[in-house]
């Protein structure tokens, strides 16, 4: 008779214990551990294991690579994202808030690429054939090359593949995918972490570049163990909010490319369009001549993004202020205040202070730290910037104005949008784009003499 032994795995770290724990000593949850029973390895296998073929290292000199080759979807968004396109045998793991469109995405990418002349496999373990058949009919993903299988067996899903290997499999989701062999539900630890590997195994095995969606925590990580991650060779996220138009689409770990590149979507009735300017986009319903709004210049990847940064400044009518950010760290904005009040006069300990990004754009680099302050200076004081200027440069603790990497990039995008002025840091200031004033400041007070 197979033996068999129980552990207590966390379902948010994977950590495994042999006894039941109320809190994960690892990841710090409660009532995170559940009881999984593994079937022990037969000393037979051990032996045969032992006794195979010894496998004899080569020099990385002799290692012949074949020329690869990427294979363009048709979503220029999308290819930026990959580094130019599908891998062959890849595996890329794309998780998101519930509502963001990560089904909406795979399933047209799918179509593009079966109208492409490449076959493509959908596997929706969570949907029946006539609800995938009717989406793909709101987003006019008809190709007949798109095959949409209805199984959430991994046995079954493995033994199609490898009778007709597609160019493209698509799996939605692994949560739900299982192993009979495993004793384990569906979407515990190890039934994600065994369907995982057997995935992997499978596209590298038959050459079949693989999208596997995931489900995610209410922290907004992916669900399962984290080895689900070090599995894939690329890990996407979607980021945005469901009443929100926009989507970003982020990669967070690329093995054939950069890890910088973004990707900017706008959900419509027929599924997700592609955003080719982001700047235009974001900046289309700034109000003009509002206090408390400026335009600031984030890089991200390769790509310049002009947001809004918008700030408002009330007094408060408890004993503590409030401070609140959306879409900017929310410890950077109490540095800034701080500043502003130390170094430029400001009075805000009686003030509440929100700030947030517009668009639902999130910008997490120094070089917005400018534009934030003289937002808030700006709100404070109830005067309005000039709106054919824009803000760039990191403020640091004594106030000064420091340099940002990649200021051509910036002014020139800003130069192409119509910006007249810029407000930058005087060191690393270069020859301006024509059409562009570019005002150098070496402090904080000083930009904002120039600016409110």
């Amino acid at each position: 008779m197979e033996r068999t032994k129980a552990q207590y795995v966390c379902q948010t770290c994977g950590h495994a214990s042999p006894k039941w724990l109320g809190r994960c000593p690892s990841c710090g949850e409660w009532n995170t551990l559940v009881e999984e029973i593994e079937a022990a390895v037969k000393p037979a296998t051990r032996r045969r294991a032992a006794g195979a073929a010894a496998v004899e290292p080569v020099s990385v000199a002799a290692v012949t690579l074949p020329d690869e080759t990427r294979t363009p979807t048709g979503v220029a968004e999308f290819d930026r994202v990959l580094g130019g396109g599908l891998v062959r045998g890849s595996v890329v793991l794309v998780g998101g808030d519930p509502g963001t469109g990560k089904t909406t995405l795979l399933t047209q990418i799918g179509d593009r690429v079966a109208r492409a002349g490449g076959q493509v496999l959908y596997v929706t373990a969570e949907e029946s054939v006539r609800q995938t058949k009717l989406r793909a009919e709101r987003l006019g993903a008809a190709a007949p090359g798109l095959l949409v299988l209805a199984e959430n067996d991994l046995d079954v899903i493995t033994d199609t593949v490898t009778r007709r290997p597609p160019a493209v499999l698509i799996v939605d989701s692994i949560q739900t995918v299982y192993r009979a062999d495993v004793a384990s539900a569906p979407g515990s630890v190890a039934q994600v972490r065994e369907c995982a590997a057997a995935l992997v195994r499978l596209a590298k095995d038959r050459e079949v570049t693989t999208f596997i969606i995931g489900h995610v925590t209410k922290e907004g990580a992916l669900a399962g163990p984290r080895v689900l991650e070090h599995l894939v060779d690329t890990v996407l996220y979607f980021e945005g909010d469901r009443h929100h138009a926009y989507r970003i689409l982020r990669a967070t770990k690329n093995r054939f490319g950069s890890t910088n590149e973004i990707g900017v979507f706008e959900m419509a009735g027929s599924g997700l369009v592609e955003v080719p300017n982001p700047s235009a986009a974001f900046l289309s319903e700034r109000a003009q001549a509002a206090p408390g709004s400026t335009v600031v210049c984030a890089i991200e990847g390769s790509r310049p993004l002009l947001v809004e940064v918008q700030a408002l400044v009330s007094p408060t009518h408890f004993g503590m202020p409030r401070r609140t950010a959306s879409g900017v760290d929310y410890n950077r904005l109490l540095l800034l205040l701080a500043v502003l009040e130390r170094r430029a006069g400001l009075q805000l300990a009686s003030q509440d202070v929100y700030a947030s990004i517009a668009g639902g754009m999130s910008v997490e680099e120094p070089a917005a730290d400018l534009g934030i302050a003289v937002a808030v200076a700006s709100s404070l004081r109830d005067r309005p910037v000039d709106p054919q200027t824009i803000v760039l440069g990191e403020v640091g603790l004594a106030g000064e104005v420091r340099a940002v990497p990649q200021l051509n990039k910036r002014l020139a995008e800003a130069a192409r949008l119509g910006f007249a002025r810029a407000v930058a840091p005087r060191a690393g200031v270069v020859d301006a784009p024509a059409g562009l004033e570019v005002v150098p400041v070496p402090d904080l007070s000083s930009a904002l003499r120039v600016l409110v």
